[in-house]
């Protein structure tokens, strides 16, 4: 088994603790609301929300994927730092026994916020991770966290 580690940064004007709410502990409600076309719904299949919860992702009808299973790692409300894997689904294929992510929310000089994600992919065998696979799931993320972004600039209440 091999590891491929892969981090991306995006910048937001949102405040850190803000778009922790929105992006990491409503997110189950949240994403299926602003990017219905990315998942159309998450079902949670064991837990409370903290670690070890297992969920049902269902992807929406603008996607090549149609489920998978996260499993959360941990989850830091004080520090902002939420971890999950994923670890079923026709996302993995057979190029990966799981994937986990670590995303951590801090605050930008700015005054707004820095999410910061580490991705870690985790191969079946010695496969070769093009740069064009991990550029595509960087994209996806990026989309999430600036559709999240929209919607409490939008939405300036929420949260």
């Amino acid at each position: 088994m091999g590891v491929v580690i892969y981090d991306s940064e995006v910048m937001t004007p949102i405040p850190p603790a803000k778009m922790f709410k929105a992006a990491v502990l409503d997110a189950d409600n949240l994403i299926p609301k602003v990017l219905p076309q990315a998942i159309k719904s998450v079902e949670v299949l064991e837990g409370n929300g903290g670690p070890g919860t297992v969920k049902l992702i269902t992807f929406g009808e603008g996607s090549h994927y149609k489920t998978m299973k996260q499993k959360v790692e941990s989850l830091d409300k004080e520090n902002l730092i939420y971890c999950y894997s994923i670890i079923e689904g026709d996302v993995l294929g057979t190029t990966f026994e799981k994937i986990s992510n670590e995303v951590k929310i801090t605050a930008s000089p700015e005054g707004g916020s820095v999410c910061k994600n580490t991705s870690k992919y985790f191969t079946i065998g010695e496969v070769e991770i093009t740069e064009e696979k991990i550029k595509a799931g960087k994209e996806k993320a990026s989309e999430m966290f600036k559709a999240i972004e929209a919607h409490l600039l939008a939405n300036p209440d929420a949260y």
